[in-house]
C-alpha cells in the first residue's frame, strides 16, 4: 500500500478515495449490535465470521455484543481482483453443531448475494433454528439473489472498496476506515432543468432529449408510475401523499435511481423537478458519484413573468387547463417556482455549474440558445 496524501492510497494498479470514516463504521457497529441483542434477547446465538474479510467487523460487533454466544470462522471463496466468481464449492472451517441454534452469519459485504445464497443453503443442511444474515456493507443495485441481509451497517453504490478487511488482491484489509475505487468520470451529459410555468421547459426537453440522446425522468411521472405500478417505493410514497404529507427525500431519490440503473447505457439525462432543495441536491451529487458520474450543469429558462402570464393564457386556450388563465393561480405558481428554485440555483452556481437561459422570443432561437450554451460549458468543463 502506498499512500499518496492524506485523501487518497494507491494498491497496486489502483487508486482508492476515503468513503467510510472508522467513526461511522463503529457507530452503525453498535447500532447492528443493538438490534442483534433485542432480537436474540434470552437466546443462544452462534456467530459464523466469513473469512477473509468478516474478521474486523466480527471483533467489533462481538465486543458490543451481551448475549450468550459463540463464534466460529468459515472460509468460501468468492473474489478474484475486483470481480465476484460468484462460486462456492464448500465450506471451510466449520466444526460447530449448528442443530436448533440461532445462527447468524457475519460478512464484510454482501453484492450479488450469490455467495451468501450458497452458505445459507449449505448451513440449512445442518438443520439449524434460525439463519440470518449480518453485513456491514450492501449494495442494493448489484443484489441478484434470495436472502438480503438482515442487518446492514450501509447501503453503498456498486463500486469497489477496500479497508476494514475488504482487500484487493489481499492488500488493504488493515486500513480501519473505507475507500472507494476511484474511476475516470463517465463524459455523460446530465442536465438538471428548471423554468417556470410556461417557460417552454416541456417543449425544450424534447429537442434536448432528441439532441443529445438522453432520457427524460420526471418526478411526477416517476411517482404515478411507481403508485401505478403497486412498487415497494410507490406504495411507501402513497401513503406519505394520502396523508398530506411531503414525500421523503430518501424515497424520491431511491426511485429515481431505480430509473437510472434500469438505463445503463444511457448517454445523460434531464433531471426534472428534482432536485428542489440541497439536501437533494446533495443526495443525487453522492448518487451519481457512485456511478462515475456527475452532473453536468443545471440550466434555468429565464422569462419575463408579463411573457409567462401571456403564455399561460393562450396554453389555456388549447390545453383545456382553465387554471393557466387565472391571474391569481399564475402569480402563486410563480412564486412557488422562484422559491424552489433559489436554493438549489445557489447550490450549482457554488459548483460552477448553473447556466441562465434567455427563455423568451421564438422557440428555434431558445433551442440554438440552450444547445450554443452546453457545447460552450461542456468544452470549459471537461471531464477529468
Amino acid at each position: 500500500m502506498r499512500l499518496l496524501n492524506d485523501q487518497v492510497i494507491h494498491l497496486e494498479d489502483k487508486t482508492f478515495v476515503p468513503f467510510i470514516s472508522s467513526e461511522k463504521i463503529q457507530f452503525r457497529i453498535k447500532e447492528i449490535a443493538e438490534k442483534i441483542n433485542e432480537k436474540y434477547k434470552d437466546e443462544e446465538v452462534i456467530f459464523l465470521a466469513v473469512l477473509n474479510g468478516a474478521f474486523m467487523f466480527a471483533s467489533d460487533l462481538l465486543k458490543n455484543i451481551n448475549l450468550s454466544n459463540e463464534i466460529s470462522f468459515i472460509k468460501v471463496s468468492s473474489y478474484a481482483g475486483t470481480n465476484s466468481t460468484g462460486r462456492v464449492d464448500e465450506i471451510i472451517g466449520l466444526n460447530t453443531n449448528l442443530k436448533d441454534k440461532n445462527v447468524i452469519i457475519l460478512e464484510d459485504i454482501v453484492d450479488t448475494g450469490i455467495t451468501i445464497d450458497k452458505v445459507i443453503s449449505l448451513l440449512s443442511t445442518e438443520k439449524p433454528k434460525s439463519i440470518a444474515v449480518a453485513s456491514l456493507l450492501y449494495k442494493p443495485s448489484a443484489f441478484q439473489g434470495k436472502n438480503k441481509p438482515d442487518f446492514v451497517g450501509f447501503d453503498i453504490p456498486n463500486k469497489f472498496v477496500v479497508g476494514f478487511g475488504l482487500d484487493y488482491n489481499e492488500k488493504g484489509r488493515n486500513i480501519n476506515s473505507i475507500y472507494q475505487i476511484k474511476n475516470s468520470k463517465k463524459n455523460m451529459l446530465n442536465i438538471v432543468l428548471f423554468g417556470p410555468p410556461g417557460s417552454g421547459k416541456g417543449t425544450q426537453s424534447e429537442r434536448l432529449i432528441k439532441e443529445y440522446n438522453l432520457i427524460h425522468l420526471s418526478t411526477g411521472d416517476i411517482f404515478r408510475n411507481n403508485i401505478k405500478g403497486n412498487t415497494e417505493l410507490g406504495i411507501l410514497a402513497d401513503s406519505f401523499m394520502k396523508q398530506g404529507q411531503l414525500v421523503p427525500d430518501e424515497v424520491t431519490i431511491n426511485m429515481l435511481r431505480s430509473e437510472v440503473l434500469n438505463n445503463p447505457d444511457a448517454e445523460g439525462f434531464i433531471f426534472d423537478g428534482f432536485p428542489r432543495t440541497n439536501a437533494q441536491a446533495t443526495a443525487l451529487d453522492e448518487f451519481l458519484e457512485g456511478l462515475s458520474s456527475s452532473i453536468t450543469v443545471m440550466i434555468a429558462l429565464d422569462v419575463e413573468e408579463e411573457e409567462l402570464t401571456k403564455r399561460l393564457k393562450n396554453r389555456a386556450l388549447t390545453s383545456g387547463r382553465v387554471d393557466d388563465a387565472k391571474p391569481e393561480i399564475i402569480e402563486k405558481r410563480i412564486a412557488v417556482y422562484k422559491k424552489e428554485t433559489a436554493p438549489v440555483k445557489t447550490y450549482y452556481e457554488a459548483q460552477d455549474k448553473f447556466v441562465k437561459i434567455n427563455g423568451n422570443g421564438e422557440i428555434n432561437e431558445i433551442t440554438a440558445l440552450l444547445f450554443s450554451a452546453i457545447q460552450n460549458f461542456r468544452d470549459s468543463h471537461p471531464v477529468i
